[in-house]
């Protein structure tokens, strides 16, 4: 029997491939794999499809890329703080070495490199210290060590240091470190060395911190003989603030104090802390300062020391860069250097250290990434004429000088943190009332000889004057029977811009 023709006859079975575009959700798709049509149209979305799915690729490889690049963001966040630990505080004298403590066997070493004096020049120049000239047959030592003269010719912080307090209590030199910089001897306060606590202090302002009256010892200064790159012509205090585990770099970053004037700063904490790699590139690992026998390149980044050693800064990590160089070039290292190196003699640092020390910081070739974790402090300077024609006739008499003497001479510092300052009462009551709910004294009487004096508090980094809110959970404040019913809420004032109110409220329950 014959089969039947026409559109009763079975079509033939689709391809899978047409069955999946048919079925596909991606438009497109089944316009380019249908059955039928003409050629030019199923192009066009051949086409159109291709065009969007390379777009898409190109976004996705394009995010991808982004991904790994490892961006973030810089986060600020402000805080205060109750008790803060206090800043280490680098002084060193403008002049480096007393004209009293000079002899002919100095400047026959140190006299060409350090004070530009040639040998001829040596008896005028004992004549201008007001010494007599070398004696007949004067032989000089076979050796001299540069960091001995800075330590038996500098100036003394007992000397200098007229008085000294700290918080109210009296502090004297054995509260500072001796310490050597580019500048020669200076003194640290607070540094912390050989395991010495840290100070710290609960409030801000004039009166919690360090205060110092310094005597510059301006007729110690030398005279100027030839104008030299290091020449001072300044008179004065430098003066770093700085944490305690970096090391000052003074010539640097110090700022001048100048006799005649008290110098208030005041003081801001901020901690920075960087992202480890992948997303930032710092460091945590101290360094090594000791160069090496064989260097693997012209100057790479210091090796770790393999022994215990201080934490890792930005400064330390210039310094010992800078002393493995020197060491590398010359055999030696200059008096502030750290390091096992020996230091340099005179003639080395006239025709070498100097030299390398310049070339190198020319090509910036030290390669230090930046800690991970370091504090810094910003300053706020202010200045006043001290001191006045009473308080100079009173120091005259109770130092033994001149009032000329103490006008020229006598400084004053004042270091403390940044005061927290209460804008509005309404603002003082608020912080009064949350001090009294965390120290668990809401709902009891107060003794009104004794009331709480919560005082100016050190800011950290900067303070926040204007809170637009303040919440206070019941649930982590301490546990007191006047507390279980208390509820504390926040909002803006209703009458002052820019003002937070405070609202406590006590449910007692009845026994």
């Amino acid at each position: 029997m014959k089969r039947p023709s026409g559109p009763e006859e079975a079509q033939p079975p689709a391809s899978d491939i047409r069955v999946f575009a048919r079925s596909c959700s991606m438009h497109g798709l089944g316009h380019v794999f249908g059955p039928g049509g003409p050629m030019a149209r199923r192009g066009l979305w051949t086409a159109a499809v291709l065009l969007a799915l390379a777009t898409l690729l190109y976004q996705v490889a394009g995010r991808v890329r982004y991904y790994g690049e490892f961006h973030h963001e810089t986060a600020l966040e402000e805080r205060e703080s109750r008790r803060l630990t206090f800043p280490a505080v680098t002084l060193c004298n403008i002049n480096p070495l007393r004209r009293s403590r000079l002899t002919p066997n100095d400047l026959h070493w140190a006299g060409p490199a350090l004070l530009g004096l040639e040998p001829a020049e040596h008896a005028a120049y004992l004549r201008a210290l007001g010494r007599p000239p070398a004696p007949p047959g004067f032989m000089p030592s076979p050796t001299f060590d540069v960091a001995r003269l800075y330590a038996r010719a500098g100036h003394t912080l007992e000397d200098m240091l007229l008085a000294c307090r700290y918080r109210g209590w009296p502090c004297g030199p054995e509260n500072f470190t001796t310490v050597f910089t580019r500048m020669g001897q200076c003194y640290t306060f607070n540094s912390g060395a050989e395991g010495a606590e840290l100070l710290t202090t609960p409030k801000g302002g004039t009166g919690n911190g360090l205060e110092v009256l310094l005597d510059v010892q301006q007729d110690e200064y030398l005279p100027m003989w030839r104008d030299m790159e290091e020449t001072p012509f300044e008179v004065g205090i430098r003066v770093q603030i700085h944490s305690q585990e970096e090391p000052p770099l003074i010539d640097q970053l110090g700022f001048g104090a100048a006799p005649g004037y008290q110098t208030f700063v005041s003081c801001q904490k901020q901690q920075l802390s960087f992202l480890p790699p992948p997303w930032g590139d710092c460091s945590s690992v101290s360094l090594d300062p000791d160069f090496e026998p064989e260097p693997s390149g012209p100057l790479g980044p210091p090796r770790p020391s393999p022994g215990p050693s201080p934490p890792y800064s930005l400064i330390g990590c210039r310094l010992a860069c800078e002393s493995r160089y020197v060491a590398r070039k010359c055999g030696c290292r200059m008096m502030h250097m750290p390091g096992g190196a020996p230091v340099c003699s005179p003639q080395q640092y006239k025709d070498c250290a100097h030299p390398a020390l310049d070339a190198m910081l020319r090509k910036d070739a030290c390669t230090c990434p930046n800690p991970c974790a370091s504090t810094r402090y910003a300053k706020e300077l202010s200045m006043v004429r001290m001191p006045s024609r009473a308080a100079a006739r009173y120091l005259a008499r109770k130092h033994n000088r001149s009032e000329a003497y103490i006008a020229e001479n006598v400084l004053m510092l004042d270091i403390f943190f940044e005061a927290l300052n209460y804008e509005t009462v309404e603002q003082k009551k608020a912080y009064e009332m949350s001090e009294l709910l965390a120290s668990g004294r809401a709902g009891q009487p107060t003794n009104p000889s004794s009331p709480p004096q919560p005082g100016p508090q050190a800011s950290h980094p900067s303070l926040c004057r204007h809170q637009d809110a303040l919440f206070l959970s019941t649930h982590l404040l301490p546990r007191h029977p006047a507390l279980d019913g208390a509820s504390v809420s926040s909002g803006p004032h209703p009458d002052i811009p820019d003002v937070a109110s405070l609202h406590v409220s006590f449910h007692l329950h009845p026994k």
